[in-house]
């Protein structure tokens, strides 16, 4: 006679501590997993381990240590030229962390932070930005404003100023205008309303709460207009402003995405 198979292991009950801490907006995961492994994540009184499961609602306190540890990580805005990548090196192009030198610090920067070589471990990109576009680059050590920037369930406006190039005789009309705005998809999934308005005769101002790959170029595309330049000058109620290209300054306390 056929052996009957073993039952099914039960699933485990509970949640993993480090992610019901990432679900609270307390840390990123891997500073979750930072924390329980020095000993600064307690449920109910008692210290958890990695991988701990506990119950949903269940009642985490962290150490005092874990929050000036937080408090610590600094974030770097930077106006990214044209020519470097936002990640890794591709194709013989630097990435636009190496501008992020004591050389290339804005003069003008108040944040009053002062510059240290621990600021550039684990300062990772928040976003990206095309090789061939321009502006607002934003690189962090925090988790918190990483998962808050990066993602397709962000709703942080991005702010962009495109100049264009309409590739059809005559004028484009406002019904591509009003499709831009919303009415377009890419790669088969809708795209989020977007507020498009002329800055002049041939800029386009652009607003979007998502950030697909090469989104407003492709956006662009369709309604038959060539993009010729793309700056991004805000992000959140966080501005570009006088920052020069190439340089670079720290977030400020006051500021906030």
């Amino acid at each position: 006679m056929p052996v009957a198979p073993p039952p099914p292991a039960p699933a485990p009950e509970g949640v993993r501590v480090s992610k019901l801490i990432t679900e609270r907006g307390l840390a990123s995961r891997r500073e979750a997993d930072d924390w329980i492994e020095a000993g600064w994540v307690r449920v109910d009184g008692r210290p958890v381990v990695l991988g701990q499961r506990v119950p949903a609602d269940a009642a985490i306190t962290i150490d005092e240590r874990a929050r000036l540890e937080q408090a610590r990580r600094v974030t770097v805005l930077l106006h990214k030229p044209i020519g470097y990548v936002s990640g890794q090196a591709e194709d013989g192009h630097e990435p636009a962390i190496v501008l992020v030198t004591q050389a290339n610090r804005w003069a003008e920067d108040s944040s009053r932070i002062e510059f240290r070589g621990a600021h550039l471990r684990h300062l990772a990109p928040a976003g990206r930005l095309d090789i061939d576009s321009t502006g607002l680059l934003v690189f962090t050590q925090d988790g918190r404003i990483a998962k808050r920037l990066i993602g397709d369930e962000t709703r942080v406006e991005k702010e962009y100023l495109v100049r264009v190039e309409y590739t059809q005789p005559g004028q484009m009309p406002e019904e591509s205008m009003e499709r831009l705005r919303h009415g377009l998809e890419l790669d088969g999934v809708q795209l989020r309303p977007a507020r498009v308005s002329w800055q002049n005769e041939d800029q386009l101002r652009i607003v979007l709460r998502e950030g697909r790959k090469r989104q407003i170029r492709r956006m662009c595309e369709l309604v038959g207009l060539r993009v010729l330049g793309l700056k991004r000058v805000r992000i959140g109620s966080v501005a570009l402003g006088p920052l020069p290209p190439g340089q670079w300054r720290y977030l400020r306390d006051d500021e906030r995405f």
